[in-house]
């Protein structure tokens, strides 16, 4: 994928953060704690995915920091040796945009679960997005509570049968690229845990984007929902039912690309045809309209999420809060000249109480 080659030195999501001239390696990265997930989970995967290339980035480690909120997904700062904060339920979106926007010679990532993200963390999500604040988020989805034991999630398919739905969940599920381009996120991606070369290059192509990266990975809980992407990962169905896209490329998939997809006359949505029908669409990664990349994301069936598309949905670019904040306050300085702290504490009027 084109849109993943990084040049060496720091990504230009990335300028102005210090780097380091030690080269760095995995072990570089990997802390002296203990990792506490359940044996098999798929958080190892990505965990050891994203030590393995933040050597790439070149920079220092005090200049990485890792904010998370709160499920097993969040344990992810006590296994990195950089700065890190396990914050507040839903919150690490916000916490994060504070310290993007405090300190730009950081560079800065937020990890966190559907429930965390989807729920409690919704508002903070969308805003964070929305803003465009330099940050990259890393959004696990094992589509279920894992941490609490196993009650439905905001992306459970309909129907689940859980400890919180005994009789089956009656909430629609969440589509999470859905919802990033519907806050008009300016980089959208989705990667699956099990597969070490693709998410890599996804964490890279996020890495050198400047403003906000989602990235969604299919995660697998073994313990609580075991098998939930066993349709996209088996030889035997994975060929049918993932859709790797690549911009600049005609939207195909299958053992021998055999199916594609193309837009319905009719209705104007996204169907699968055959491979060699020339109305196959072409991916545009780079396209300011997220329509194709929203009718895209449409195409995985919100239950088995059968035709799942992975790899980068949008990305494109657009003015970053951090940058248009500095270039407001550089103005007002230029302006009204610096301003006197102790003037603004005492106020215009001030008394004294004796």
């Amino acid at each position: 994928m084109s849109e993943t080659t990084v040049a060496p030195g720091p990504p230009p999501g990335l300028r102005g953060v210090p780097t380091t001239d030690v080269p760095e390696t995995k072990k570089t990265f990997t802390s002296d704690q203990e990792v506490r997930w359940c044996p098999g989970c798929g958080d190892y995967a990505i965990l050891a995915a994203v030590q393995g290339f933040l050597p790439e980035l070149g920079l220092r480690r005090e200049n990485i920091v890792f904010i998370s909120g709160i499920g097993c997904s969040s344990r992810f700062p006590y296994y990195l040796d950089t700065y890190g904060m396990h914050s507040i339920h839903g919150r690490a979106p916000a916490i994060a945009t504070g310290l993007a926007t405090s300190r730009p010679d950081l560079s800065v990532w937020v990890v966190t679960g559907d429930g965390d993200a989807l729920s409690i963390g919704g508002n903070h999500l969308i805003h964070a997005l929305r803003r465009n604040v330099n940050m990259t988020i890393l959004l696990f989805n094992n589509r279920i509570y894992g941490l609490t034991k196993g009650q439905y999630s905001p992306t459970s398919e309909l129907g689940k049968i859980t400890k919180s739905t005994p009789m089956g969940s009656l909430d629609a599920p969440f589509n999470p690229v859905s919802l990033a381009l519907g806050a008009e996120a300016s980089f959208v991606a989705r990667t699956v845990d099990s597969d070490r070369a693709h998410l890599t290059s996804i964490l890279r192509a996020a890495a050198s984007h400047r403003g906000t990266s989602l990235v969604e990975i299919y995660q697998n809980c073994n313990i609580f929902n075991d098998g939930a992407f066993d349709l996209l990962k088996s030889p035997e169905t994975r060929d049918d039912t993932l859709i790797r896209l690549e911009h600049g490329r005609p939207v195909r998939f299958g053992a021998d690309l055999d199916r594609g997809v193309r837009r319905d006359r009719a209705t104007g949505a996204l169907e699968v045809c055959a491979g060699d029908d020339p109305e196959v669409v072409v991916h545009d990664a780079h396209a300011q309209d997220p329509s194709q990349a929203f009718a895209l994301s449409r195409l995985a069936d919100p239950g088995t999420l059968a035709r799942s598309p992975i790899g980068v949905f949008r990305q494109v670019e657009r003015a970053n809060y951090g940058d248009l904040m500095i270039a407001q306050l550089d103005q007002d300085v230029e302006k009204r000249g610096r301003g006197d702290l102790a003037g603004l504490l005492a106020g215009s009027d001030p008394w004294t109480v004796s």
